[in-house]
């Protein structure tokens, strides 16, 4: 998978382009997951810390083991993490690939524009 770094430099370089109507549903799709992330961020944060269980050796254990299997490497805190973090990258990537697409379209239209009819 591209980061959002990488997939900025492919649109920034013409490695990938979309048109104005792809790029801003793509866009606007992006943006509604980054704006729930958001919204919801103080209550996802929550499974990164042990929920209340009894002091028994068993429930501390099961708590410790809930925040590691949320908050380790794959879990779904991290996740989340990479994708708040991702996502905006994503659409500033998105902007680049309609900027560079806009020009590539304007550039053809030009030429076309100076053909002369046969």
């Amino acid at each position: 998978m591209l980061s959002g770094v990488e997939l900025k430099e492919l649109a920034n370089g013409r490695g990938f382009a979309v048109d104005e109507t792809t790029g801003d549903r793509m866009i606007q799709a992006l943006q509604e997951i980054v704006d729930a992330l958001e919204q919801r961020w103080a209550t996802l944060e929550k499974l990164g810390t042990a929920p209340p269980l009894s002091t028994s050796a068993t429930a501390q254990w099961v708590a410790q083991r809930t925040v590691s299997t949320a908050a380790d490497e794959s879990g779904l805190l991290t996740q989340l993490q990479r994708a708040r973090q991702e996502l905006p990258q994503y659409i500033e990537a998105i902007r680049a690939a309609k900027r560079g697409y806009a020009e590539v379209e304007n550039a053809h239209q030009g030429r076309l524009d100076g053909l002369s009819p046969a």
